[in-house]
């Protein structure tokens, strides 16, 4: 699941108005690039910021040429991808108190890895409650350059189990705190020790860290 070094971040703002990205597709399908994420936000008085990275672009300069002559379109910008600026994300939900013992893990390893050239953030939710947790993990699987789900809690199972099994079906590798109910057997991984369970997410991810999470898959810690 690692992003490609040949994405590129294009930024349109343009009129908002319906079929504004049918013309911006148009354009990018003519140049036969693959939108790899696009994203709208900062609609506010009539316009709206159009969000796109792209993969095997063979002339940008074309692709920005073609999208200004639409006459929807304001202006382009290329930016940095966010794979680039964020880079992998570890998604931490749970009970407030042992969130906040993983992310104290998580942080302090993804700092590890990021003063050597690593991308990888840390993002935080604390949900209590069967079905509201298990559509948060559920979302886990739709957010952006997720790659790594850390449940950290007391008590999970049910819906919330099952919620695991799909999203681990869609390549998120999902470790549990050695918790009641049925979603420690669900996990790639068990690990007992909140900031350790952190320090191991991030470690799981990290291209600079010699740990191979496919050979821990299914111990507990």
């Amino acid at each position: 699941m690692s992003e490609r070094d040949d994405t590129t971040a294009l930024l349109v703002r343009a009129r908002d108005a319906p079929g504004i990205l049918l013309q911006l597709c148009q354009v990018l399908a003519a140049h036969q690039a693959n939108i790899a994420h696009v994203d709208i936000h900062a609609r506010d008085s009539g316009q709206a910021s159009l969000y796109f990275e792209l993969e095997g672009v063979r002339d940008l300069d074309a692709i920005v040429r073609d999208l200004d002559a639409l006459e929807v379109v304001l202006r382009v910008e290329q930016l940095r991808p966010f794979s680039r600026i964020y880079g992998k994300r570890v998604i931490v939900i749970g009970g407030g108190a042992q969130v906040g013992q993983v992310m104290l893990g998580a942080v302090s390893e993804a700092d590890r890895h990021n003063i050597r050239g690593e991308c990888i953030s840390v993002d935080t939710i604390p949900l209590v409650g069967e079905e509201t947790l298990a559509a948060a993990v559920r979302a886990v699987a739709r957010l952006p350059r997720a790659r790594a789900l850390v449940l950290a809690g007391a008590l999970m199972g049910g819906e919330i189990t099952q919620a695991v099994h799909e999203i681990r079906a869609q390549g998120i590798l999902v470790i549990s705190l050695n918790m009641a109910g049925t979603v420690p057997d669900a996990a790639d991984l068990v690990v007992t020790d909140p900031v350790q369970a952190g320090v191991m997410a991030v470690m799981a991810i990290a291209d600079t860290a010699r740990f191979d999470i496919t050979r821990q898959a299914g111990r507990r810690y």
